[in-house]
């Protein structure tokens, strides 16, 4: 097995990892955050379960570095500049989960405080509810815009270099830019508008799929870069 079909079958298993944990994080582990009666009540019952979540939604942006570090020496030599951001983009994307990861872990802390205090203290703690929700949020939305930028330039190296067919690579481009446009829609009031997500998680699967049947091609035959 020469060196591109093992990158290539590497990153699509990546990627079904990356797939599967989100379906789990966002669905199962998370979901005490925002069921009813909301998180200060439920955060402290489900303090194992959040912090599970923490440490899984650390490791699922980690897997970017993985990729980038992956495809840097097959990206590098057709598409540099966006190979160097894909990088760039993939540590910035840890560092942005780190924080928010420490925001869901203040919430179970506010729920702790909560669930030991006072009826009189309960109310002062009710009033920063909203301020420590906000301090995930926010976070956690601009990650998300970051990963869809992230996932943009991941499927521009795939572009530019031909490791997997162009009309797919274009295709990524499109949805990972109406993942980016999705998401963003909190930063001027409104709610995520969640059908456009749906085009970035088909192609995410077609990929991995791609990938791990074939790899990453090999060199398309264009002439090494020299931006």
């Amino acid at each position: 097995m020469d060196a591109e079909t093992r990158a290539g079958r590497s990153v699509g298993a990546v990627i079904i990892i990356q797939m599967s944990f989100g379906v789990v994080l966002n669905f199962v582990l998370e979901a005490p955050l925002f069921g009813a009666p909301g998180f200060l009540v439920n955060a402290s019952l489900h303090s194992r379960q959040i912090g599970l979540a923490a440490l899984l939604g650390l490791i699922t942006e980690a897997l970017w570095v993985g990729i980038a570090i992956t495809v840097f020496p097959f990206g590098y030599r057709h598409s540099r500049a966006m190979t160097l951001w894909l990088a760039s983009l993939a540590a910035v994307v840890l560092a942005v989960a780190v924080v928010e990861n420490a925001a869901v872990m203040a919430m179970v802390s506010l729920s702790e405080a909560y669930a030991k205090a006072s009826p009189v203290d309960r109310g002062q703690l009710e009033a920063i509810r909203i301020v420590v929700a906000s301090a995930r949020n926010w976070p956690h939305f601009l990650a998300r815009m970051l990963d869809g930028c992230t996932i943009f330039a991941f499927y521009a190296v795939l572009y530019q270099s031909v490791l997997v067919p162009r009309v797919l690579a274009g295709f990524g481009l499109i949805a990972s830019a109406l993942q980016v446009c999705a998401v963003a829609m909190p930063l001027f009031g409104h709610n995520v508008v969640f059908p456009l997500l749906a085009p970035l998680g088909l192609v995410q699967l077609i990929l991995a799929v791609w990938l791990l049947a074939k790899g990453f091609r090999k060199d398309g035959g264009l002439a090494p870069a020299c931006q």
